[in-house]
């Protein structure tokens, strides 16, 4: 007999994943991005841990691994070189200051850091590009993914978003050093 692993949370990701291979990743006129004006989209708003002025920090409903965030411009921007600097500065300034709060909160062995720029690349949102940081420990992998295409999250996604919130507003908040 075989075993199975039930994971509903996934249905939409595997869901929405079907419809975009029929008709394409791009976003199609009328169609409105999943990332753009994330306080109305209830889906982004619910698993946003920071915003600054140019981009925002938002944990990846469809996480690799606990703690999966992404930093995401405001501005509908597909390419780097699209960015103007300010975006440029305060998407890093966030890459680093996620760094550090998921240091701190997820204690993680090492990190994931990187962008898929284009669907060739493997971009699920091709049109909005968005950096992906994913903590790592040593043997997070395992024979699900190889065999069944399926990855065991074992830490309740809200959790991860109360914890994460927290630390983002005590890091945002004290001074940084200079060195």
């Amino acid at each position: 007999m075989t075993d199975r692993l039930y994971a509903p949370w996934r249905e939409d990701f595997v869901l929405g994943a079907k419809k975009k291979a029929r008709r394409g990743a791009r976003i199609q006129e009328g169609e409105e991005c999943i990332f753009c004006d994330p306080q109305s989209r209830r889906h982004v708003r619910e698993l946003l841990l920071h915003e600054g002025r140019r981009a925002y920090v938002v944990l990846n409903r469809y996480p690799y691994n606990s703690g999966h965030l992404m930093v995401v411009p405001f501005r509908h921007v597909g390419r780097l070189q699209d960015l103007n600097a300010a975006e440029r500065s305060e998407i890093m300034a966030l890459v680093a200051l996620s760094e550090e709060v998921l240091t701190a909160v997820q204690q993680p062995a090492a990190l994931n850091v990187g962008l898929n720029l284009g669907r060739a690349a493997g971009a699920g949102i091709d049109g909005h590009l968005h950096v992906h940081l994913v903590p790592r420990w040593v043997g997070d992998t395992n024979f699900m993914p190889a065999l069944f295409d399926t990855r065991i999250i074992s830490v309740d996604l809200k959790k991860v978003r109360r914890r994460l919130r927290v630390a983002f507003q005590q890091a945002s908040s004290k001074p940084k050093r200079r060195r």
